[in-house]
């Protein structure tokens, strides 16, 4: 428990240090929970994806809006001579005389054929118009409601890529602080390599002071210790692109200094090849993302359909209409809409058939994710039984040769083997330590990699 506090305590320093902006150099260890923690904060992949399923769930209340009554509101300033539109806002106002009609130019049959002037002419006419309008949908042939079926099997789809995006961030942090292990445990060889260098320079003169080896020896341990220098420093540079690589992923400044905690092993996934490819069917974020979106282009189908069927909608309006900004005259219209597109000469048919086209594809995708997350678990899983025996095989390895080395060790010391032997030797230790580093570390990629395409992998499963 003690430790468990103080891992958050480091966890909740670094993430302060990071919110705060640049900082001097301030050292945090994090174990691998802790890692993915900050990763999932801060890595892009993982906003973009955040920002993905934000722009679905708006697109859902878009389209769940559609199904209510819309309420819009206006004003309108008029100013016109045109006679019709005259002698309409004067109706509209209530303020049409019989003047307006050329009343005074009437004075009996006689004046029939008489133009109007004020009916033909009029005078600027001013109105303001203040206008509510209540517009509610009805029935659309299902157009409302595949639109709000769409934008939620595009919400799933994006939480499933969310899911999805976090997994495989918290793959490559796997790697990444894995890769920090393995780097310091090659320094850790190669500083090995160094001790045994040195100490058979150190062996080789003495024996040639005493005239048991050849200055050549001696020349051969020295050029060997010059080329482990070399491969330490090597490593050591290694080790700090590795972690300058997890300082990326983290989205840590380069100068901010970040150990690592233990090492990690994942467990095994119980379960054989059969059993884990159904569960990856089931679990993995990508495929369920597709299957939601195959949900999402059938719905699309369902909205091309809508414009076979006949769409009914209602309409009320209440009017204000006066010279000025004082509002009388009201008025209000009840209508209702139906209507139906009869013939449009293939449009229709076309978007139906593109949105089928679109469904087959989208399945099409599907089928071909799933074997392709069938074939990324049985390969995962030979890998991992693979890299376990390797490890096993290895360690056996490195066994051996401590043992061989320390045997032509005794023999060179006692002038029975020469130093080629010996060379020969440390290099063959060298190199079976070094393939054991490469062993545990594609174990932890293999064993990783499983979980990530079984959907198994996150932060909570570590």
């Amino acid at each position: 428990m003690l430790g468990t506090e103080r891992g958050k305590g480091a966890l909740a320093l670094v993430l302060g240090l990071l919110m705060a902006g640049p900082v001097s150099v301030v050292a945090a260890t994090l174990d691998l929970k802790q890692c993915v923690a900050v990763a999932l904060k801060q890595n892009p992949d993982i906003q973009a994806s955040q920002a993905q399923l934000a722009q679905a769930e708006g697109a859902l209340r878009q389209a769940r809006g559609q199904q209510w009554p819309k309420l819009t509101a206006s004003v309108t300033a008029t100013r016109s001579n045109d006679a019709l539109n005259a002698f309409g806002l004067k109706l509209a106002q209530r303020n049409a005389t019989f003047n307006d009609f050329g009343a005074s130019q009437f004075v009996g049959p006689a004046s029939l054929p008489v133009a109007p002037v004020n009916l033909n002419h009029p005078d600027p006419v001013n109105n303001y118009n203040t206008r509510l309008v209540v517009q509610i949908p009805l029935y659309n042939g299902g157009l409302i409601s595949g639109y709000v079926d769409q934008a939620h099997a595009f919400v799933k789809a994006a939480q499933q890529g969310d899911a999805a995006a976090r997994q495989q961030v918290v793959f490559r942090v796997v790697q990444a602080y894995q890769g920090v292990h393995a780097a310091r445990a090659y320094v850790k060889v190669a500083q090995q390599a160094l001790a045994a260098a040195e100490a058979y320079v150190k062996t080789s003169r003495n024996l040639l002071r005493e005239g048991v080896v050849v200055r050549s020896d001696l020349l051969s341990a020295e050029v060997n210790l010059g080329d482990v220098r070399v491969k330490l420093e090597e490593a050591r540079h290694a080790q700090a692109s590795a972690l300058d690589q997890l300082h990326l992923l983290l989205g840590m400044p380069l100068d901010q200094a970040l150990d690592v905690g233990a090492d990690f092993v994942p467990s095994a996934p119980s379960g054989d090849i059969a059993k884990l490819q159904a569960e990856a069917l089931e679990a993995n974020p990508g495929v369920r993302a597709l299957r939601h979106q195959l949900d999402g282009a059938g719905a699309n189908v369902a909205v091309a359909k809508a414009d076979y069927y006949p769409h009914f909608n209602a309409m009320l309006r209440q009017d204000w209409n006066n010279p000025t900004l004082r509002q009388t005259a009201p008025s209000y219209t009840v209508a209702g809409v139906l209507s139906w597109s009869v013939l449009d000469f293939g449009v229709t048919r076309g978007a139906v058939d593109r949105a089928e086209a679109s469904r087959s594809e989208m399945q099409a995708r599907l089928r071909q994710a799933e074997e392709g997350v069938r074939y990324q678990v049985a390969d995962a899983w030979r890998g991992a039984l693979e890299a376990e025996e390797r490890v096993k095989a290895r360690e056996i390895a490195v066994n051996q040769a401590e043992e061989a080395q320390r045997l032509v060790q005794k023999r060179y010391e006692n002038g029975v083997a020469n130093m080629v032997e010996v060379l020969s030797a440390l290099a063959q230790l060298d190199k079976a330590r070094a393939d054991l580093v490469a062993a545990r570390y594609q174990l932890t990629v293999q064993r990783s990699a499983l979980r990530l395409a079984a959907g198994q992998l996150d932060a909570e499963q570590l």
